[in-house]
């Protein structure tokens, strides 16, 4: 059994957050060159290089990339032989993100109550936090600031076994075209297939963690991947929604098994500022 301070825990997840709103990982500024080369609009060429300017900026200078910084979505995959000194990993990570969004001087999107008390809370939390227990004595942490422009854009539908491949794909892609420019494109689609309601949602978000560019490890979501994703750029949406064939940079597919009589699908939409950080402890 391994021992791991709170507090390591907390000054991880305090680390977290202002990196990943400060600085864009590599997959995604690779994802900007590669495809500006490949941008047939002017104005959506100029756009994809404003957007790799201010993402310069952003690292430079430590300022936010994008005035919405999010609420904190944490992935976290727990050893079974971790113990925790000091209190709980959820606390941890509350504390971690109320430092982190305070002294980086990110945004607080995070409401006391949804519908009755939409007070902020002044800092961020509490956190979005999904659990995984492995085997192990490692902490394995991944955040995901998730903006409200991009998230008030995903879709989930409980279709028909019928439906089928055909189903899936219009489904898809209908989502993001019907979004436009409001999730601030080139944007990143998450897709889950299958599960149940809430499962499939999980995956839809958790699709968006898998590095731009590498290719689905099953054949044949690999070629519906590259389907979905030629569909929503041939629709002319482009940059920001003013026109180019640069609408996303990736489509990325996680599954589980499911009830036969169900085929649950759901699209996680995020933003050019596709910001994440991983860090194991």
């Amino acid at each position: 059994m391994r021992t791991v301070a709170f507090k390591t825990i907390v000054d991880a997840v305090r680390d977290m957050c202002m990196t990943s709103n400060y600085d864009l990982p590599q997959d995604v500024m690779d994802s900007f060159s590669r495809f500006s080369k490949t941008e047939e609009s002017p104005l959506g060429k100029s756009i994809l290089e404003q957007c790799v300017q201010n993402a310069e900026i952003a690292k430079n200078e430590r300022v936010p990339i994008c005035q919405d910084t999010g609420l904190a979505v944490f992935f976290v995959k727990l050893g079974a032989d971790v113990k925790i000194d000091g209190g709980l990993l959820s606390e941890a990570i509350h504390q971690g993100v109320k430092a982190g969004y305070t002294e980086g001087y990110l945004r607080k999107s995070s409401l006391r109550d949804p519908l009755y008390d939409r007070t902020n809370t002044g800092d961020n939390t509490p956190a979005i936090i999904h659990l995984e227990i492995v085997e192990g004595d490692q902490i394995d942490l991944t955040i995901a600031p998730k903006g409200g422009g991009a998230e008030n854009m995903s879709r989930l539908a409980m279709l028909t076994p019928s439906s089928g491949e055909k189903g899936v794909i219009d489904f898809v892609v209908d989502t993001v075209v019907k979004a436009g420019g409001n999730p601030c494109p080139p944007t990143v689609i998450g897709v889950g297939i299958g599960g149940t309601f809430e499962k499939v949602a999980y995956l839809a978000k958790k699709a968006l963690l898998r590095p731009l560019g590498t290719p689905n490890a099953n054949k044949k979501y690999d070629e519906l991947e590259k389907e979905i994703l030629k569909r929503i750029n041939n629709s002319g949406i482009g940059p920001q929604g003013l026109g180019g064939r640069t609408t996303s940079f990736a489509v990325h597919i996680e599954t589980h098994p499911c009830h036969l009589a169900s085929l649950p699908v759901a699209v996680n939409i995020n933003c050019h500022a596709h910001r994440h950080v991983h860090k194991v402890i």
